[in-house]
């Protein structure tokens, strides 16, 4: 990029010095803008005292110079690089730029109505983009086929896969729109772009990506893009969190110029592209310690609503242990209030007692398990049962018991069995007027 003046200038001010260059082939910017300011800016009269100063050329065209003026545009953010076909010098030059004036006007200004005119009778068949995939590989093929297989790797994607891709991984992105009817797109391919030098260039700093103008997705970024002629280039990057066009390259460029011309791009904003990094990777720091923030705080959520629900097991354990030790205590309170009460329903349902004088009597005392002892009368014809109901009645007699003689030691039959559900009574058990017989505790069996 040529040095900034020490006065700015405008843009309509750069356009004139532009076409003041283009028209004289002057390669001095400085000497272009002193003869300007001399004539006020006033384009005509510096052409015209230029034109007087030159005593005379061999030729009409001047080959153009080898390293043309890098502008800055108003803006200050893009940068074109633009190489201009020759322009005529010289009054024979001028002479036949002028001759031929009327008719180019009149070859263009007729064609762009035809154009303009075809549109209405048949829509442009480029503007509806159905396989931009397609268009892209396409493109490669026919490439390859015209120039062959040494050339830039071309993104196999669309425009907006690599505008993606070259966002996520902060990279440039070299776009070429290949202009198949233009009278300098061979040359450029052939001498310039499948060149050693920039292929390998372009294979190393960038992503690139190209299509033809004449398929509907290199039409469609054509019209994004507004390329003013071929072969045209433009220096995409990521900047200010957008994908932003830093640079553009038109015209037929050599080697040497278009590196030369996307290294200064690229120095030019690599700080933007630095300072994107930077953020990005504070934002992926930042992210990585929010994650592991929440990680930590999901830990120690979980570790807390493990400790809770241990908790409400234990407690909801305790409660279940003591509402059935409670079951239990309210369970062992029915079962001796029950006992207690089918103790005295077997009281009251007792015979009462015989005399001691009838000859029916039966004296029979019994040996409790605590080692006390109990004695009392009964009948003969009464039913050996009797025997078991006084002795549950009793409050010093055990639950679950039975009846046993001493000798021959045997057990009374006192209740009713599925062989035998008739007990016998007190004679037909065997017993005599006056006996002894042992109570045995069954409550732990």
């Amino acid at each position: 990029m040529a040095a900034p003046e020490e006065q700015e200038l405008s843009q309509a001010q750069t356009e004139k010095l532009l076409q003041f260059q283009d028209l004289t082939g002057l390669e001095s910017m400085d000497q272009c803008r002193r003869t300007l300011e001399q004539h006020n800016w006033n384009i005509e009269a510096a052409v015209q005292d230029r034109l007087n100063e030159q005593e005379g050329v061999s030729s009409v065209f001047n080959p153009p110079p080898s390293r043309p003026l890098q502008v800055n545009t108003a803006d200050h953010r893009v940068y074109s690089y633009i190489v201009s076909r020759p322009q005529p010098r010289g009054l024979l030059g001028w002479s036949y730029y002028l001759i031929m004036l009327p008719f180019r006007f009149t070859y263009y200004t007729l064609l762009d109505i035809f154009r303009f005119a075809l549109r209405f009778v048949r829509p442009d068949p480029r503007g509806r983009v159905t396989d931009p995939v397609g268009d892209v590989v396409s493109f490669i093929h026919s490439f390859e086929e015209k120039y062959g297989r040494s050339h830039p790797v071309f993104y196999q994607g669309t425009y907006s896969q690599v505008l993606n891709d070259a966002k996520r991984e902060l990279r440039y992105l070299l776009v070429y729109l290949h202009g198949e009817d233009h009278q300098d797109t061979d040359g450029f391919c052939r001498s310039t772009l499948c060149t050693e030098e920039v292929l390998t260039f372009l294979n190393t700093r960038m992503l690139f990506w190209a299509c033809s103008t004449n398929r509907p997705e290199g039409y469609r970024v054509s019209q994004a893009l507004r390329e003013n002629t071929y072969p045209f280039l433009a220096m995409i990057m990521l900047k200010d969190r957008k994908m932003t066009v830093v640079g553009r390259l038109e015209g037929l460029i050599q080697p040497e110029d278009l590196i030369n011309q996307l290294n200064f791009i690229m120095e030019a904003n690599q700080t933007y592209l630095m300072s994107e990094r930077l953020e990005r990777e504070e934002r992926n720091q930042t992210q990585v310690l929010r994650q592991q923030q929440d990680e930590a705080y999901l830990a120690s959520l979980r570790a807390d609503q493990e400790k809770d629900r241990k908790k409400r097991e234990e407690q909801e354990q305790k409660q279940q242990e003591e509402e059935k030790a409670r079951q239990c205590v309210l369970a062992e309170e029915r079962r001796k209030r029950n006992l207690q009460e089918e103790k005295e329903r077997k009281s009251e349902c007792l015979p009462p007692e015989p005399g001691v004088d009838d000859p029916d009597g039966v004296k029979i005392v019994f040996k409790l398990p605590n080692d006390s002892r109990v004695e009392r009368r009964f009948l003969f014809s009464q039913s050996i049962t009797v025997i078991h109901d006084f002795l549950f009645s009793l409050k010093e007699s055990p639950e679950k018991f039975q009846i046993v003689t001493n000798f021959p030691r045997r057990v009374l039959p006192c209740l009713p069995t599925e062989e035998q559900p008739n007990p016998p009574t007190l004679k037909e058990a065997g017993l005599s007027r006056s006996e002894v017989l042992f109570v045995q505790d069954l409550s732990d069996d």
